[in-house]
């Protein structure tokens, strides 16, 4: 395929994405729900959820059950393939090995988009296994612009970033992320998965205004959104997605969805987590925040202390979120 073919297969990828902004309500795929959808689920007279999320890594070069389950789970959902290497911000080179399986992997999946994180994770060919905070300057924009149309011809596709939870950030930054992510998508075409409990995360742990944060984001380009629960360890909210969502994460999503008009919900659970029938009662929250009613929970606090990175640094709190993180009845 030529490179001049490749950029029509995204034109038009990107346009379908466009078309297909509301896949519904949707979770993570996870081994621990194995046994349940495929002994407890008829997917053909029941649809306990709208679409799939998977792990992309959890997928290149598995080929025993869980690639058996992924197959029989395609057959009737839609899937979206979200991956945690792609390495986009990092000074080394790109992984096209990495690449080309997360290509034959999507071959295999037809997912409705592929996505993964505007970050770093590793450095020197050493992967750090986190989500690393990028500086965000002109330089650096430049640096994933042309990163994000290297992956873009190789997937031959347009991908979806999504922002991440951080706990530090850089003193040589002159952009703002929304205005980042503007400037990104405008220039490659990629789009944009806004997890607004990394939002809420960030907003807490660096000062800043989660509304106008969501205000300023390029809606268009929004494809998905991701709810989460957090840890409450005092000084900063971790991501630790092992809990209900927290009211004022469900406050960011509501205005997320209204200024969008309305795309893809996938809830977030990674530690202790739950039988799959309370996973779905806790994703069917969603559906309540769009009939206006706002879930009542607050953020729980963390019985030990966890750590994302091994950085440790004094923490600007956003005051008014401080005091927001128990529930407020309306």
């Amino acid at each position: 395929m030529s490179k001049n073919d490749v950029k029509e297969a995204q034109y038009h990828t990107a346009a379908s994405i466009s078309n297909k902004k509301n896949l519904g309500f949707g979770v993570g795929l996870r081994s621990q729900h194995y046994p349940h959808l495929m002994n407890q689920v008829d997917h053909t007279a029941q649809r306990p959820v709208d679409w799939f999320e998977i792990i992309s890594e959890n997928y290149i070069d598995n080929f025993g059950y869980g690639r058996h389950v992924l197959e029989t789970l395609k057959a009737h959902y839609p899937i979206i393939m979200h991956g945690v290497s792609m390495n986009i911000g990092s000074t080394d080179r790109l992984d096209y090995t990495y690449l080309k399986k997360l290509k034959a992997l999507s071959d295999f999946v037809n997912p409705v988009w592929i996505s993964d994180h505007l970050c770093w994770t590793g450095v020197a060919g050493v992967n750090s296994h986190d989500l690393l905070p990028m500086p965000l300057n002109e330089e650096s924009l430049a640096h994933v612009i042309r990163r994000v149309n290297q992956v873009q011809d190789v997937l031959e596709r347009p991908i979806v970033l999504e922002n991440p939870s951080t706990y530090l950030e850089y003193c040589h930054s002159s952009l703002s992320e929304p205005d980042f992510f503007t400037e990104l998508v405008s220039a490659t075409g990629c789009n944009m998965l806004l997890d607004v409990n990394n939002v809420f995360v960030c907003a807490f742990n660096h000062g800043f205004d989660p509304h106008s944060y969501i205000k300023a984001l390029p809606h268009h380009h929004i494809v998905q959104i991701h709810v989460a629960g957090p840890s409450d360890c005092g000084d900063c909210l971790i991501d630790t997605h092992d809990q209900p969502v927290p009211q004022r994460v469900w406050e960011l999503y509501a205005l997320a969805q209204q200024l969008t008009g309305g795309v893809s919900t996938l809830l977030e659970w990674d530690a202790n987590i739950p039988p799959f029938e309370e996973l779905v009662v806790e994703l069917n929250k969603a559906k309540t925040v769009h009939n206006g009613e706002l879930p009542l929970q607050s953020v729980l606090q963390s019985t030990q202390v966890q750590f994302s990175t091994p950085v440790v640094q004094e923490m600007h709190h956003n005051t008014d979120l401080v005091h927001s993180l128990k529930p407020v009845a309306t």
